[in-house]
């Protein structure tokens, strides 16, 4: 019984009743703000690249074809 009351204890105590506090937007951090426009930039290229790639696939097969 003494187990049962000192668990139950436990979970009423580990409750709290305040809420959370909302969610503000972040702010930038500026010592990350290059590095962010830097990977933003990379996927641009990247997209680019897949894009070409993707053209000269279908460029390849069209020729490839009777």
């Amino acid at each position: 019984m003494k187990q049962i009351s000192i668990l139950l204890g436990l979970l009423l105590s580990a409750c709290d009743p305040t809420p959370p506090p909302p969610e503000t937007e972040r702010q930038p951090n500026p010592a990350f703000e290059t590095q962010i426009q830097a990977m933003e930039k990379a996927r641009a290229v990247e997209q680019q690249v897949r894009d070409a790639a993707d053209a000269q696939r279908q460029q390849v097969e069209a020729a490839t074809q009777p």
